[in-house]
């Protein structure tokens, strides 16, 4: 009983170190969607972390000046390349809500892609735990894949 106990509160006081990342290939526009949820505060953090100050505070999602940032972050962050080619978002809108962050990202000029490396650098520094969880969508290709502190980069070759 005291060890059910104990585990539950560790379980309550131990936050989870977690991201969520959807990369869906649209070949009608040549263009990658990308979703990525994540904790907000976790964000704030790793982002801060990144620019070296707290400007991260006031994140509007009305304000350009907040997309500019979190554009610049998650580029920085997520590194997608296609056919070798190294390709960088911009950032569609955002949301945050109940203390998670909700963001969409287009990558456009992406043709025929046959090799993509996704090196998820989101929060890898601040926890040794940290998990990245991707799903890719290409085409009839579909792969969920978990990347990790130690582990952040993975090739997937199209079939």
């Amino acid at each position: 009983m005291i060890k059910a106990l104990f585990f539950s509160l560790w379980f309550i006081f131990h936050p989870v170190h977690v991201t969520l990342t959807s990369i869906d290939y649209i070949a009608d526009s040549n263009s990658l969607n990308v979703f990525v949820k994540m904790y907000f505060d976790d964000f704030l953090l790793d982002m801060n972390m990144l620019m070296n100050d707290t400007s991260g505070k006031d994140i509007s999602t009305e304000d350009q000046k907040s997309r500019d940032i979190i554009e610049n972050y998650l580029n920085s962050k997520l590194l997608l390349r296609v056919n070798k080619k190294l390709i960088t978002g911009k950032l569609n809108d955002f949301v945050i809500v109940d203390n998670e962050v909700k963001l969409n990202f287009g990558y456009s000029e992406v043709r025929k892609p046959e090799i993509i490396s996704v090196k998820n650098l989101i929060m890898t520094e601040l926890y040794p735990d940290q998990s990245n969880l991707i799903i890719i969508k290409i085409n009839e290709f579909e792969e969920g894949i978990k990347l990790t502190s130690d582990n952040t980069e993975q090739i997937l070759k199209i079939k």
